[in-house]
């Protein structure tokens, strides 16, 4: 099976240099990673001790955020590597305030090159998000008697840990990992039923994470002058479907204040085509009031989602209506903002969870979603919309401090 693995390396390598000659996004992450070992030899020596956090994309970053900046403040000395597979992850966080003395992809997981990158420092603590596992490069580390961790750890029946030829891979884990911090009870059992028992559940670090975001100053120029005294809906990371939510929801009331944050920038152009009156977040100047006489505002920028839900009344997150996957849905939660979603969510436990209390509501179809946002945004339905509001926040208040209980096993 090992042989079978590095096979699969080799062709995941061949095929997304060949994609990278047409796809712009595969691209960043192959010429990123030619520099990778450069970036760390630069920053680090062979005799620094570095804690290091891979996440493979901005969703598993933020998850693992929390738990990286409290070892941090535990061991002020240790000097930080972030890695990511994914250029999402990457190229948004590289161009943020983050608590990393590195911050790169991670090398494809081939033996040599492995070994090559982490042979320039010594890592003392390493730990991967959710469930981005290479098994070369935890070989590796466990044969340097690294400590091995899994924070905010996803077992799901699908995965391929639960089939015939899995025995191989739970193997690697067993070997490797000292620790699986779970989300959730079922994962929980799921992996134990598979002989990982070196785990307890501590819940998810995203809760930890967007009550940070609460205390934060969350001021977007402008957005107060754009809503005025109007409801607000924001589409955030939104994908055609939610675009064609915001059609049906802007033909039929057309008092309530649309902002559309689209999951790709590239989709901006597509935005102006549905929406001509709209108006992009970069055309508007100090206090020229002409531009809140629109509906809809374009967000062409990133970076601002995240507090652009202060501003809501209700939230319409993206990827839930095809097999993306849902987006970050509790940064609006944690507002107190009623979460609108599509049902493909497999991946995301907590979906469930906050529809069960009120707090959000999943659709199989645009337009029953395009129905409900409508009903939550006529005044005469303010009752119902203020109870899943409270609902959304206590739903995140409630959450345990998980990564108080991750760091206090580490560190024990």
């Amino acid at each position: 099976m090992a042989f079978l693995y590095d096979l699969f390396i080799s062709l995941l390598i061949f095929g997304m240099k060949v994609f990278s000659l047409i796809n712009d996004k595969t691209k960043k992450g192959v010429e990123g990673r030619s520099q990778s070992l450069d970036k760390v030899r630069s920053a680090f020596s062979k005799t620094d001790k570095v804690i290091w956090m891979h996440a493979a994309s901005l969703g598993e970053y933020e998850q693992g955020l929390p738990v990286l900046e409290k070892l941090k403040a535990h061991f002020p000395q240790h000097k930080i590597l972030v890695t990511f597979f994914s250029p999402s992850g990457y190229e948004n966080v590289i161009k943020k305030q983050h608590p990393a003395d590195v911050l790169c992809y991670l090398p494809f997981d081939k033996k040599s090159r492995i070994n090559k990158f982490i042979s320039e420092f010594t890592t003392e603590l390493f730990f991967t998000v959710k469930y981005d596992y290479w098994y070369n490069l935890l070989a590796a580390l466990k044969n340097r008697n690294v400590k091995i961790y899994v924070i905010s750890a996803l077992f799901y029946d699908r995965q391929s840990f639960f089939t015939s030829y899995g025995k191989w891979f739970v193997k690697q884990l067993q070997n490797d990992v000292d620790w699986f911090f779970h989300q959730t009870p079922f994962s929980f059992a799921l992996a134990k039923s598979i002989g990982l028992v070196q785990s307890s559940v501590t819940g998810d670090t995203r809760f930890d994470r967007v009550k940070q975001l609460r205390q934060r100053n969350n001021h977007v120029d402008f957005i107060s002058g754009f809503i005025g005294e109007h409801k607000a809906v924001i589409f955030g990371s939104s994908w055609q479907a939610e675009e064609k939510i915001a059609e049906m929801v802007a033909r039929k009331n057309t008092t309530v204040k649309m902002i559309m944050a689209p999951h790709d920038l590239k989709r901006v152009e597509h935005l102006k085509n549905i929406f001509p009156n709209a108006v992009l977040y970069s055309q508007i100047k100090d206090n020229d009031i002409t531009y809140f006489s629109s509906q809809v505002l374009i967000i062409d920028s990133i970076g601002l989602l995240s507090k652009l839900y202060s501003y809501a009344d209700i939230a319409v997150v993206g990827g839930g209506f095809h097999e993306a996957g849902l987006h970050n849905i509790l940064e609006a939660a944690a507002f107190g903002v009623p979460v609108i979603f599509g049902n493909h969510y497999r991946k995301n436990p907590e979906a469930d969870d906050l529809i069960s209390t009120n707090g959000g509501k999943s659709f199989e179809d645009e337009y029953a979603a395009a129905e409900f946002v409508l009903f939550l945004a006529n005044e005469d339905n303010s009752e119902e919309l203020e109870g899943m509001s409270d609902n959304a926040r206590k739903f995140v208040d409630d959450k345990p401090d998980s990564t108080e209980m991750i760091i206090q096993k580490i560190l024990s």
